[in-house]
């Protein structure tokens, strides 16, 4: 198959691509504000990442292929679906025994390496849903499920899907807390939710949105049945939305350079790394395709199974 030649690079006769996000160029008036940086959680990580994947996913069109589906993408998509349907159920409904139905019919099959590894990861999922849902009182109801919350700031104009928002008794009455599942297999600590800019700038967009305080942001890590939480301060909350502009403005000058006309592998270069690995681009960019690569399933086998990686 013929690779498509790289974005922002004029083809015979022609111009440069614009970006997927770019509009079309003003005029620009003295005083003018600049626009907005539209983006979600997943856009501004992809970036801080590595600004290759940032640019195959966001910037070149065509879009490079990307690689086959990943079995732990789909068993994460399953559970937070089942999970969100449980809580769409009448309260009186919100039993465990319905659980294997709401799995079933929320199910991906993509990735796995075959039916027999298919079938333990849905037994995985299926006890850790059990497991959770027997720890929720089932007449609780979350402000949002996967609800999603916008803000603008001077720079941004942000917009994100949380999967809960709790509204919780605090000392100066209710207060939001952002709910985030996770089905890795690693376990995770209280450094990882406070480190979390997805879940800063959820809190920041949910205290905007519904005008009440929303500074606890909790990792719910199904497969260890372990929370992992961190209070937030406005300052703290303020320094992740400024680390959040900054990437924006990073990735504005990069956009603007290749729609200059500039070398886009200039303009986003690769970050090599371990993620590299887990890339769906691994095989279009050169720098990883160097380097090992990680079965579609890797991530969902038993821990004694081996992991057979390619080249």
């Amino acid at each position: 198959m013929r690779r498509a030649s790289p974005a922002g690079r004029p083809a015979a006769g022609g111009r440069a691509p614009r970006p997927r996000d770019a509009q079309p160029e003003q005029l620009g008036f003295e005083g003018m504000p600049e626009r907005l940086f539209v983006c979600t959680p997943s856009k501004l990580g992809a970036y801080a990442d590595c600004p290759r994947r940032y640019r195959y996913s966001y910037v070149d069109r065509p879009a490079p292929s990307k690689g086959p589906p990943w079995a732990h993408n789909s068993l994460g998509a399953s559970v937070h679906t089942a999970l969100k349907n449980w809580y769409a159920l009448p309260t009186d409904r919100r039993r465990p025994e319905v659980l294997p139905t709401l799995l079933k019919g929320t199910w991906v099959r993509d990735g796995y390496r075959d039916d027999e590894q298919e079938r333990d990861a849905y037994r995985r999922a299926l006890g850790w849903l059990e497991a959770y849902v027997g720890g929720l009182d089932p007449a609780d109801e979350p402000l949002g499920v996967e609800r999603v919350v916008a803000v603008k700031t001077g720079v941004l104009a942000f917009n994100g899907r949380a999967d809960r928002i709790d509204s919780r008794p605090g000392e100066q009455g209710p207060e939001l807390v952002i709910v985030d599942y996770k089905t890795g297999r690693t376990g995770l600590d209280t450094d990882d939710a406070r480190g979390s800019q997805a879940l800063a700038l959820y809190a920041y967009a949910a205290e905007r949105v519904f005008r009440r305080p929303c500074r606890r942001v909790e990792l719910h890590h199904l497969p260890s049945g372990t929370v992992a939480a961190h209070e937030h301060t406005v300052e703290s909350l303020a320094r992740q939305v400024t680390r959040a502009e900054e990437t924006a403005r990073d990735i504005m000058a990069a956009e603007r350079t290749v729609a200059e006309g500039g070398d886009p592998d200039d303009a986003f270069p690769t970050t090599p790394g371990p993620r590299c690995g887990w890339c769906d681009y691994r095989r279009t960019c050169p720098t990883g395709a160097a380097l090992p690569g990680k079965e579609p399933w890797a991530a969902v086998e038993r821990p004694t199974e081996p992991q057979v990686e390619q080249g």
